[in-house]
């Protein structure tokens, strides 16, 4: 790949990962049309715009616990994007995901890409956005998800597969597999089991984390897959107890419920587990027993209170219980950002016009102005100028196959509540 503007080697710390790569042009489809229409490279935006979006993100299913986050920040960026009142209305259309068991995306993606959006944030779930991809490019609808990390998605880009429609604001789990597998090493453990989701997410990060732990110096003893749907787990843990491994890795959603009692139970304490994104939660009592020293990766940098004040406000204000947890919430928000941004730019609502801008307003290309907000970066462009969206998530600077060039993993840590620190 060739590196642009802002890129920078791939470093990766306990806590920190910086990937680099080049920009993200994207084609879309055709929504509201602007005062005047877009020949994709109108020098000013247009004046008054209604962008009609949707979202495919879980409100049932094994991931459900992820949804208030996600959703939450969907809500959050359509508010304060409508309240800047900068020529741009987004109108959002909200579906429920489930997962690739429940299936309750078949009928909310058919809903969505009947209803004339543009832009699709999520799914959450690599392996529903892989489901859904070619009837999103085949109606030429953006698909951008705050929290798919399959590696699979760079290659379907590369060979040309999304047709430049795809991206996301979480990083391939390339990156958080060498985080995990560097964290487990680092720890002094020379043997490691894997229980994992047999699905893209899973294998995609039992493939890093062991290709990372084996090469510094480590030993992958034993792996167990699992389907989803599935609710006995008695063999994984069976097949990982037989080694004995110093430490196991958990690449799951919320079968971790109990997974996790079946290894304590079998005699692999908590101080050995090795989480990742899709099951670091917040348990509290949910966990019939203790998670303390258990510890887990997470694509993201540490939020600022400010956000998060902002999240629990907008969620709460809308009559639902405060969010527990707040991954991918800096992620969905951004991804709602960059897509009003990129419209603003264009003077359109048309996904082609907008795809001609996305790479400009996350920094990618061009000379542009760094800015943090909304408001701020609308502002720059009403003005004539060119924005450098710099969100909540991160630079998040897109590469040529839909990419962020770089990313924050964190490191957590469970105390005998079963709560969990960021601790790196």
């Amino acid at each position: 790949m060739n590196a642009l503007k802002g890129s920078r080697p791939a470093r990766i710390f306990a806590g920190l990962a910086l990937v680099s790569a080049s920009a993200l042009v994207v084609a879309g489809c055709s929504s509201t049309p602007a005062e005047e229409p877009s020949d994709g490279g109108n020098d000013k935006p247009a004046a008054d715009l209604t962008l009609k979006l949707g979202s495919l993100l879980p409100q049932t299913g094994s991931l459900a616990f992820l949804g208030p986050p996600m959703q939450s920040g969907v809500g959050l960026a359509v508010q304060e994007i409508n309240e800047a009142e900068a020529g741009i209305t987004v109108e959002m259309n909200s579906q429920d995901e489930g997962d690739s068991d429940t299936k309750a995306y078949e009928t909310s993606i058919t809903t969505l890409q009947n209803s004339g959006v543009s832009g699709i944030v999520g799914a959450a779930a690599s392996g529903v956005s892989k489901i859904i991809l070619d009837g999103n490019v085949a109606k030429g609808i953006i698909t951008i998800s705050p929290s798919n990390t399959s590696p699979d998605f760079t290659k379907l880009a590369e060979d040309g597969v999304t047709k430049g429609l795809y991206f996301r604001t979480a990083p391939s789990d390339l990156l958080q597999g060498e985080v995990l597998g560097n964290l487990i090493s680092e720890d002094g453990h020379k043997t490691l089991g894997i229980i994992f989701q047999n699905d893209p997410y899973g294998t995609g990060l039992r493939d890093a984390i062991q290709a990372t732990f084996e090469g510094a110096g480590g030993t992958v003893v034993a792996t167990a897959g699992f389907n989803v749907g599935d609710a006995q787990f008695d063999a994984q843990v069976e097949t990982i107890k037989a080694e004995n491994p110093d430490a196991v890795a958990i690449v799951s959603f919320d079968q971790f419920k109990t997974i996790a009692p079946l290894l304590v139970n079998a005699g692999i304490t908590a101080d050995k587990f090795y989480m990742v994104d899709g099951n670091v939660s917040d348990y509290g009592t949910e966990i019939p027993v203790s998670l303390e020293g258990a510890q887990g990766t997470r694509p993201g940098p540490a939020l600022a209170d400010d956000f998060t004040d902002r999240l629990q406000e907008y969620w709460t204000g809308q009559g639902n219980a405060e969010v527990k947890d707040f991954t991918y919430a800096a992620e969905a928000y951004d991804a709602v950002v960059l897509m009003a941004l990129a419209s603003l730019a264009s003077g359109s609502t048309d996904g082609a016009d907008m795809a001609e801008k996305m790479q400009e307003v996350s920094g990618g290309s061009g000379d542009g102005e760094a800015c943090t907000s909304f408001a701020d970066c609308a502002k720059i462009i009403n003005d004539g100028g060119t924005a450098d969206y710099n969100g909540y998530s991160g630079d998040v600077t897109f590469n040529e196959f839909g990419d962020p060039q770089g990313a924050a993993i964190g490191v957590y840590q469970y105390d005998a509540e079963n709560h969990y620190k960021r601790t790196q």
